[in-house]
């Protein structure tokens, strides 16, 4: 195939209508290979793979343009360098990787073996079957889209009310949506949908991750899947599975076509992004995509034991928010969404996670420095979930100007008031007006604090005030979460009938 050399930036896969420029970073790399897929299938039934070695490296930002290459191509790398974990280094050619800045997703991930580059029954040894049958593939996007006259809501914060909202949940069963548009982003843009958010006086959606994810092989191999998409692979994507329209790209056009329409009602939409952590958990996950291309980079690792990862997020690894192409990552994917999917705010899942720069929560991160001074992304709705899990991670009041924050504070008073504990009243009354005790002292308003009882997190709000202990025995997490079956809230005034049991 003919190749130019093409150019550094931007990273990622970029059609100029002509050709594809291919643009990947890694220091660690001492060979990287683009792997374009064909729709034509081998004698074992896999797709037909060729492989174009990126010769041109500018600043560790390996690049080639290939003239001819157009939307829908199928692609992916093999990051070729040293695999030494006791010094932190997992490249491996066998793995087939995705895009850090892939802009769509094909296909699943189909748990192997092969995806791990270590054997399961002799985890010392190295295991350099290919991966490629088994992995998802990139696509590359057309970007151009008719957004006609969008244009941001912009709502004010005093004016805001936020419905948090899972794509499929939201419209799986609604019965005006088409059965092949529920569960998808054309659902939530039905016009049955919108009337519905408008009919309750939603003005800004807060989507549960529609990034790219991936469920765990532990919760697949039981027949069960990550719902609520907390499992990122791929922080330019919008996730595959919620496209009605198809996989190659399609998605793209569908998810900007949902934001336009609820634009036009004059709702926002704010997405769930989590920057934390990734899909490939800890030293024992598999090889998808970061971890082979520089594992260094994009994790936290020990100083001490560089095989092992530092993890703020109870999901195995942290995303190394110290290294400036990680930050980059981040900042390019903040942007992107702002700029080309016109969304207008994100809420940082464990944001505390991204604040940390050597291991005690930092409010003047390099991360927060550059929100500040960015002038795209400063002018969007920020909500920080102000907490990890690490030590020190509790930092509800404590994210500089510009940002607001769940207010965990609010959540724990109202919850104690309603459920009569002695003593509440005063801090209920402080938190109903704002939180001053919290917000005051850094510059910000009231509107600093994004209220609210309850989330995804925990219990619906009709289950909260209902009962008291969890009776969801068929949820297969050992009743670990859904809702509760004894009442808590008799003196309330709620009705009768909400003594009855219920499973989630």
């Amino acid at each position: 195939m003919r190749t130019w050399p093409g150019a550094p930036y931007p990273l990622g896969a970029t059609w100029d209508g002509w050709g594809t420029n291919f643009a990947l970073f890694s220091e660690a790399a001492d060979r990287v290979q683009l792997c374009l897929f064909s729709d034509d299938e081998d004698e074992n039934g896999m797709l037909t793979e060729s492989r174009i070695d990126l010769t041109e490296v500018d600043g560790f930002v390996w690049h080639v343009y290939l003239p001819g290459v157009a939307p829908g191509q199928r692609y992916g790398y093999r990051v070729h360098g040293p695999y030494d974990p006791p010094r932190g280094f997992r490249c491996d050619g066998s793995k087939l990787l995705l895009d850090p800045y892939g802009k769509a997703v094909e296909g699943d991930v189909s748990w192997d073996e092969s995806l791990f580059s270590y054997q399961f029954a002799h985890p010392r040894k190295r295991n350099t079957t290919d991966s490629a049958p088994h992995m998802p593939k990139n696509v590359v996007i057309n970007p151009f889209f008719d957004w006609g006259h969008d244009r941001a809501p912009q709502i004010p914060y005093h004016e805001t009310v936020i419905y948090e909202a899972h794509v499929r949940g939201l419209t799986l069963r609604h019965p005006d949506v088409p059965p092949h548009q529920r569960g998808t982003y054309a659902g939530v843009a039905h016009p049955s949908v919108v009337a519905h958010l408008q009919r309750i006086g939603v003005t800004a959606v807060e989507l549960m991750p529609v990034h790219q994810f991936v469920p765990e092989q532990s919760l697949v191999a039981r027949g069960l899947t990550n719902y609520w998409g907390y499992n990122t692979i791929g922080f330019l994507a919008p996730h595959n599975r919620y496209s009605s329209a198809g996989q190659r790209g399609e998605q793209v056009g569908e998810f900007k076509a949902m934001v336009k329409a609820l634009h036009q009602a004059g709702i926002e939409v704010i997405l769930d992004v989590v920057y934390n952590h990734t899909a490939e958990g800890d030293h024992r996950g598999p090889t998808l995509c970061f971890r082979g291309i520089d594992n260094g980079a994009y994790y936290r690792l020990d100083g001490t034991e560089p095989w092992r990862y530092l993890d703020y997020t109870g999901c195995g690894n942290s995303l190394n928010a110290r290294h400036p192409h990680a930050l980059q990552l981040v900042m390019d994917s903040v942007r992107y969404w702002i700029l080309e999917m016109h969304v207008d705010g994100f809420r940082f899942d464990l944001a505390s996670a991204l604040a940390r720069e050597l291991h005690d929560v930092d409010r003047l991160s390099t991360f927060f420095d550059l929100v500040q001074q960015d002038p795209v992304v400063s002018q969007v709705k920020l909500i920080a979930e102000p907490w990890d899990v690490g030590e020190g991670g509790y930092q509800v009041g404590n994210f500089p100007p510009l940002w607001t924050e769940w207010n965990g504070k609010y959540r724990d008073t109202v919850r104690d008031f309603w459920r009569g504990h002695p003593d509440t009243t005063p801090e209920f009354a402080s938190r109903l007006v704002g939180s001053s005790d919290l917000y005051a002292t850094s510059g910000r308003r009231p509107v600093a604090s994004i209220n609210f009882v309850t989330c995804h997190d925990g219990f619906t709000l009709d289950d909260l005030v209902s009962y008291d202990n969890k009776h969801n025995e068929a949820n297969g997490e050992n009743n670990r979460a859904g809702a509760d079956d004894n009442r808590q809230a008799g003196d309330h005034g709620q009705p009768a009938t909400c003594q009855r049991r219920r499973r989630a």
